[in-house]
């Protein structure tokens, strides 16, 4: 019997779906090794879709292991078209992938701020994915006229360019194999371990350091994601408590963000909107009630908004800003902006910080580096 790739898939799969699908007493944890093999092995469509979505469930309902979630990870990053950019330190800026529902996504416009701020930076996502296929950064950036398609290699020499110094990329791009596995995400409806990890792909590195910026809502994923973070190598993280899993957090409540120097452990700090001069009655820039309505039948948690519109609606917003319109909006901006130019040492505190951030809205230059 000749042992093809394929067979050896199939019997590594066999192997681990008999020890991490046997209920809530008796699953047993794979190996870092394992979990990257059986990652590679369906992203490159050598195992049953059957298998392959039991394989994504029983790990969600065992809950997955650090070494799981490192080797599922790393399976994907063997899969990654990554480049160097030119320039020493790149920002990756991952919000969530399944985009916003409950309000108009303001962080789409962090990377041309932070470009006009000097620090370069990179956003990415898709289209639409569950469990919100909500309103993205690619529907946002792609209504206010920016480019949304780039491969990597444009994407990092967009980094290097005066009159733009940021880019989008999206999965389907960077990653194919992994975006190819939409339908079948769509089939197991449930957040299953993709969902945690595929932020962390790392498209665009820089030459001298990586530093990743990304939110969160709920209090176990913080150390999640700076353990992923520092496995693959990003210097630094920041990772922010925000509105829907977002960068940006509360507008008017209490906040809290994560972060790391150097790879080192995550320190834990509370903040507060009046620490950037914020006084807002809203947590975040609202959806315009007169959007027009969608509906996808069987879903209760998708958005109720026309995409569409709603993405023109917050590229609207967010151009307004980004010339100087104060605002929810303008206020995002300025809060987010502020603590990462604080992470990233160009100023020892947030008042200064947010006051540098003000400054460049209010003279609208970033507003040139959309198009």
């Amino acid at each position: 019997m000749i042992i093809t790739k394929t067979t050896q898939a199939h019997m590594l799969m066999r192997s681990i779906l008999q020890r991490i699908a046997t209920g809530p007493e008796l699953s047993k944890d794979i190996s870092l090794d394992e979990a990257r093999d059986a990652t590679v092995a369906i992203l490159h469509d050598q195992i049953d879709p059957v298998q392959a979505a039991l394989f994504f469930i029983a790990l969600r309902m065992k809950r997955e292991s650090n070494d799981e979630f490192k080797g599922v990870l790393d399976g994907i990053r063997e899969v990654v078209d990554g480049v160097t950019a030119a320039v020493d330190h790149v920002l990756d800026i991952a919000d969530p992938y399944d985009g916003y529902n409950r309000t108009l996504p303001a962080a789409p416009f962090l990377p041309p701020l932070l470009a006009e701020c000097g620090l370069h930076s990179v956003s990415h996502g898709l289209d639409a994915v569950g469990p919100k296929y909500g309103i993205t950064h690619r529907h946002v950036l792609q209504a206010a006229g920016a480019a949304v398609d780039l491969d990597s290699r444009q994407a990092a020499k967009r980094l290097t360019e005066t009159d733009t110094g940021w880019a989008y990329i999206d999965q389907a791009s960077f990653c194919k194999p992994l975006h190819d596995l939409i339908p079948l995400r769509t089939q197991m409806i449930k957040r299953q371990v993709l969902t945690t990890v595929e932020v962390l792909a790392k498209p665009v590195a820089g030459k001298l350091q990586t530093h990743f910026i990304s939110g969160y809502v709920h209090k176990p994923y913080p150390p999640i994601y700076a353990m992923l973070a520092r496995h693959v190598g990003f210097d630094s993280a920041l990772l922010i408590r925000g509105i829907e899993g977002g960068v940006i957090p509360s507008l008017r409540q209490d906040g809290k963000y994560f972060s790391y120097h150097d790879r080192g452990e995550e320190i834990g700090v509370d903040i507060h909107p009046d620490m950037v001069g914020i006084k807002q009655t809203l947590r975040a820039v609202p959806l315009p009630e007169d959007l027009p309505k969608a509906t996808r039948p069987g879903d209760e948690i998708v958005i109720a908004v026309d995409i569409k519109d709603a993405a023109l609606a917050a590229a609207d917003a967010g151009m307004q800003a980004l010339n100087g319109k104060q605002g929810a909006t303008y206020d995002s901006l300025v809060y987010t902006g502020a603590l990462i130019l604080k992470h990233m040492g160009k100023h020892d505190d947030l008042k200064q910080a947010a006051e540098a951030v003000r400054a460049v809205l209010d003279s609208g230059k970033a507003a040139n580096r959309v198009k």
